[in-house]
């Protein structure tokens, strides 16, 4: 449920921060991945901290 709610929280935030255009579509849709990335790891399906953190060689 998560990540549909995070993926719709950053398309209504794309489409009211800018209204038509190629640079109103980009920040939708980064935006929306934005929310869907944080609503996967609010749900614990994806690890962000690993995901960021240095790796040793």
């Amino acid at each position: 449920m998560w990540p549909i709610v995070g993926l719709s929280y950053g398309t209504v935030l794309g489409l009211a921060g800018a209204f038509g255009g190629f640079t109103a579509f980009a920040l939708v849709l980064v935006l929306g991945l934005v929310g869907f990335v944080a609503g996967r790891a609010m749900e614990g399906e994806i690890d962000l901290a690993e995901m960021f953190t240095r790796r040793s060689a």
